[in-house]
């Protein structure tokens, strides 16, 4: 079988459309079809059905698929392996972020960068409304992502997964508030309180469901927003309490207090998500050795948040 047939397949196991496979590829979706016609008659069973006015892969598709993955991942190891013999780590490492990841790894990961010569990060920032980044690995290199625990579908999809840190969430309260007096906040402490949540879904979000368990009260939520900034200006405006990560919430001068919340998991982890086979490149490999260095200095610079009063 031809190994560029292959990656096609592969790609359309990520992709889940003949024309979204054209279009990372720069084939028009006629030469994409044939070439896994090809593939098809080489293989001697049905690779793909149709369902509805799409296809999906068969079984034998998925399994192949998986195989690909794996031919891919090999290549990329060779070459790795033999440019360690010849050259330091060089070229563009495709990344990209969510803000929040943004603000706490890309300045020390691109000030680092200066003493890497030949290396280069291009950076795309994302906010995704409802953030599943494992289907912007297809595009990137790697995708920093962020979530509590290791959801199935990464492991699944064959991408590897790198914790570069682990952020606390901390409860975010206006100056002055009824429980800013305490240094840790009990579940009990915030039943009746109103919320500005976030997106359905989202981390933060999940803190919530955890109180909701906890204390067998659905917390009150006035207003669901993304953007951390405007939930600060709420928080302070007195709108309600919020669940805030505790490395880039901003409480100087900003109206807010942050106290951390025992008894419920208030925490999330940030990850570097990739295909397995971009993982044994000798420049994407540089770069993760540096974000995972930049993720532990974040984690001991506030391992004793002086900021939070």
């Amino acid at each position: 079988m031809d190994v560029r047939r292959l990656e096609l397949l592969r790609e359309l196991a990520d992709r889940g459309s003949i024309a979204a496979v054209a279009a990372a590829t720069h084939r028009t979706p006629s030469a994409v079809s044939q070439q896994l016609k090809v593939l098809e008659r080489e293989a001697g069973v049905p690779l793909t059905e149709r369902v509805g006015r799409g296809i999906q892969l068969t079984g034998a598709g998925a399994a192949l698929a998986a195989t690909a993955r794996q031919i891919a991942t090999a290549i990329e190891s060779a070459e790795a392996l033999w440019s360690e013999f010849t050259r330091a780590p060089q070229g563009t490492v495709t990344l990209s972020t969510f803000p929040t990841a943004g603000q706490m790894l890309l300045p020390g990961l691109l000030t680092m960068l200066t003493d890497e010569p030949g290396l280069e990060v291009a950076v795309t920032d994302h906010d995704l409304d409802r953030p599943d980044w494992a289907t912007l690995t297809p595009d990137f290199d790697i995708v920093l992502a962020d979530s509590q625990g290791v959801p199935a579908h990464w492991s699944q999809g064959g991408l590897r997964v790198i914790t570069l840190m682990t952020e606390p969430f901390d409860v975010a309260m206006p100056l002055g508030h009824r429980l800013a007096d305490k240094a840790v906040l009990k579940p009990a402490d915030l039943v009746d309180e109103p919320w500005v949540g976030a997106p359905v879904g989202y981390p933060y979000d999940r803190v919530l469901d955890g109180l909701a368990a906890y204390t067998g009260r659905a917390p009150r939520i006035v207003q669901r927003i993304m953007d951390n900034l405007i939930v600060e200006r709420l928080v302070a405006a007195g709108i309600g309490l919020a669940i805030l990560p505790r490395f880039t919430t901003r409480i100087h001068d900003t109206g807010i207090v942050t106290r951390p919340i025992a008894g419920i998991p208030a925490e999330r982890q940030i990850n570097a998500l990739l295909r397995a086979d971009r993982a044994e490149r000798p420049s994407v490999r540089r770069i993760l050795e540096l974000l995972e260095l930049e993720g532990r200095r974040v984690q001991s610079r506030y391992q004793h948040p002086a900021h939070r009063r």
